[in-house]
């Protein structure tokens, strides 16, 4: 027979990461690529969004950003089900809140330093001049750090709040 601490498991922080990773994809390419319209996928990378062609080269590779990102949310939520479904200890709102916040903010520092930086092949926001992409750019990675931080602080907040013995 196993005792209940051992039958008990802590929060699932990577399903939070999943979860923060398929939001922050989405928020770039609803909000970036077809609100406010400043880059595609491959707009600099050959594909200006300037024809009907390139657009739907740059509407196809859109869609397969967001099918990945929608697999993210899919494992973080698969994986946040299965530790839901088991004996656990209370979790606090902080530590899904802060998890999520975390991969948010890894999603946009790995796509920022990978697609806008080694691959150029798009920058945050190309309805500027060429020049000032790059403070777009940094602005973009130094968002995503402040996530990345501000998650792994509000994480740490909530895992001191369940670990702290009941007041009586």
């Amino acid at each position: 027979m196993t005792s209940s601490k051992t039958a008990t498991k802590g929060f699932p922080t990577s399903a939070g990461v999943w979860l923060g990773l398929g939001l922050g994809g989405f928020f770039d390419g609803i909000v970036l690529h077809q609100i406010l319209q400043w880059h595609h996928m491959l707009t600099s990378a050959g594909y200006p969004a300037d024809s009907v062609e390139t657009l739907k080269v740059n509407t196809f590779w859109d869609g397969m950003f967001h099918a990945s990102t929608y697999i993210f949310v899919a494992i973080g939520l698969a994986v946040l089900w299965r530790a839901a479904r088991r004996p656990h200890l209370p979790w606090s709102g902080k530590m899904l809140a802060g998890s999520m916040l975390m991969g948010f903010g890894i999603f946009n520092v790995v796509e920022g330093i990978v697609n806008h930086h080694i691959l150029q092949i798009h920058h945050v926001n190309e309805t500027v001049p060429a020049n000032q992409w790059i403070y777009w750019d940094g602005g973009f990675l130094l968002w995503g750090a402040a996530m990345l931080i501000g998650g792994r602080l509000l994480l740490n907040a909530g895992k001191r709040d369940t670990a702290a013995p009941p007041s009586s």
